[in-house]
């Protein structure tokens, strides 16, 4: 069974998209985040993927107030990332509610400081995102693109422990063209045990089946959703599933 997990980014304090990690291509589709949660955990929805997309750019982290109205308000299994830099900032994440943290760029910049964490928290603690351009990681809330192939930077991290990553084509999120099915393959064929999140273009129920044929072990849902090109109703349904 494929995991559901959908998305709310957070500009702000209001819940927001991006066009392929352009922060000039910013709408807001509610400025009440909670409620938008609410709505997902009251269709059978588990898990949310929270973005500070704020912190992302800024490198520390802003919405902790929404992420703990979220925390405090459903019993959703929250992950959440977006200017994750120090053992502050990670403590704060989890009291504040959170159930896993999601690092990106620290696990690039500061892999030491990463491998802590991993022994301190563990791996169900931590989720690590891969957002990728061209092949290459991207970090800093995709606005700095490194020379690091994101096979190398899985194949690293699964000699750490990491058994889960999710994995945003920037090249395709927002576009609601569909998902980056090659790259996933080729990532599924190099790590064959991998728990691999899907991120980014998914723009209706086929491409979800899709992704779910390949082996990805769960999908993050975002701008398909606000559109309204996925609804409630076909969320609902695959959550029962």
């Amino acid at each position: 069974m494929m995991e559901l997990i959908p998305a709310i980014d957070i500009i702000d304090g209001k819940c927001v998209r991006l066009t392929q990690g352009d922060y000039t291509q910013k709408k807001i589709y509610n400025e009440y985040p909670l409620d938008v949660a609410l709505a997902f955990e009251n269709i059978g929805i588990k898990r949310l993927h929270l973005v500070d997309l704020d912190g992302a750019k800024q490198g520390k982290i802003i919405n902790y107030k929404t992420l703990e109205k979220i925390a405090s308000k459903t019993k959703l299994n929250i992950d959440f990332g977006g200017g994750i830099k120090t053992n502050e900032d990670i403590e704060s994440v989890f009291g504040s509610g959170a159930c896993i943290a999601t690092i990106g760029s620290i696990a690039i910049k500061d892999p030491d400081l990463f491998l802590n964490w991993l022994k301190k928290y563990g791996t169900e603690k931590l989720l690590l995102g891969a957002d990728v351009k061209n092949e290459k990681v991207a970090i800093n809330g995709w606005l700095e693109t490194t020379n690091v192939s994101i096979i190398d930077f899985i194949k690293t991290n699964i000699t750490n422990g990491i058994n889960t990553v999710f994995c945003t084509d920037i090249s395709k999120d927002g576009l609601l063209q569909g998902p980056s099915i090659e790259l996933y393959k080729k990532i599924l064929s190099a790590f064959p045990s991998l728990n691999l999140i899907a991120s980014g273009g998914v723009s209706n129920l086929s491409d979800i089946e899709e992704l779910k044929q390949i082996g990805c072990s769960g999908v993050i849902i975002g701008k398909a959703f606000y559109e309204g090109l996925i609804t409630l109703d076909d969320l609902k349904k695959l959550a029962a599933c």
